[in-house]
């Protein structure tokens, strides 16, 4: 029975009439991600960089969200074209690479997503969900129809060759991340100082002029707003361990004497 999947995360975005809102799925938990999936959120970004995810656990992920309107995306750990090769093969559409800093890395990512003669995507739609276990029509013809890929900038280097790397074809958008390039600027878990919003806003201008849409990481609401009032097209405001974490501090806030020892943060 022939099967169709569903609108890459590119096509939303060309779609929309308004920035897409979302929020992390870290914990590995096919549960959280489903409670996360029904809250309304445009979209999902499971994370396989900084949380403990495997294959096993994203596909279950993809899996339970699978039945909700949320788009998922899936941040692979690296650049390593055999990992973005497996995730894909589970039926991941749209990626997000972390780290990416030169158009040379981009251009190898565009060919990491992609089947030969274009690409050097391994063969094996036949075993794979991604192709639904060849019951999608024309999936090697068409693949590149089927899968989204985005960039993380997140350091100097990456924000002074956003506009190049933006520009590279297969590109479908760029994602900034202020906490690491804080970081590169000296200023280590200062995602709002100054030079780290301006920044972020010049590397808006850069993909914009390229005209690709660019999201952001704003975890502090009136940062969050202040970056789409620039002009993000999509955001990231929360993560469920996030959620959970500040939610159980709260109630031990309410019901417990309080603590001098517990440090606050977002």
């Amino acid at each position: 029975m022939p099967l169709h999947l569903t609108p890459t995360f590119r096509e939303h975005l060309a779609e929309a009439s308004r920035p897409l809102a979302g929020m992390w799925l870290c914990s590995g938990s096919t549960l959280a991600a489903e409670i996360c999936a029904g809250a309304g959120l445009d979209w999902l970004l499971i994370d396989m960089e900084h949380s403990p995810q495997g294959l096993e656990s994203v596909l279950a992920q993809l899996q339970v969200v699978a039945a909700y309107s949320a788009t998922p995306v899936v941040r692979v750990a690296s650049d390593d074209a055999v990992n973005i090769k497996q995730v894909l093969d589970l039926g991941a559409q749209n990626l997000l690479v972390p780290m990416v800093s030169t158009t040379a890395q981009a251009e190898q990512l565009v060919r990491a997503v992609r089947y030969p003669p274009r690409g050097i995507r391994g063969v094996g739609s036949a075993l794979a969900r991604s192709a639904r276990w060849n019951r999608v029509p024309g999936y090697l013809t068409s693949a590149d129809e089927h899968v989204s890929l985005f960039v993380q900038i997140e350091n100097t280097a990456g924000a002074g060759s956003a506009a190049d790397i933006a520009a590279v074809d297969g590109v479908d958008g760029v994602f900034v991340g202020p906490s690491d390039l804080a970081a590169s600027m000296g200023v280590l878990g200062q995602q709002t100082h100054p030079d780290v919003v301006a920044t972020v806003l010049s590397v808006f201008a850069a993909v914009h002029a390229a005209g690709k849409p660019v999201g952001v990481n704003a975890f502090d609401p009136a940062q969050a707003q202040a970056y789409l009032d620039a002009g993000a097209d999509f955001v990231l405001v929360g993560a469920d361990v996030a959620v959970l974490a500040r939610g159980s501090e709260a109630l031990a806030a309410r019901y417990l004497p309080a603590d001098p020892e517990v440090r606050q943060s977002y």
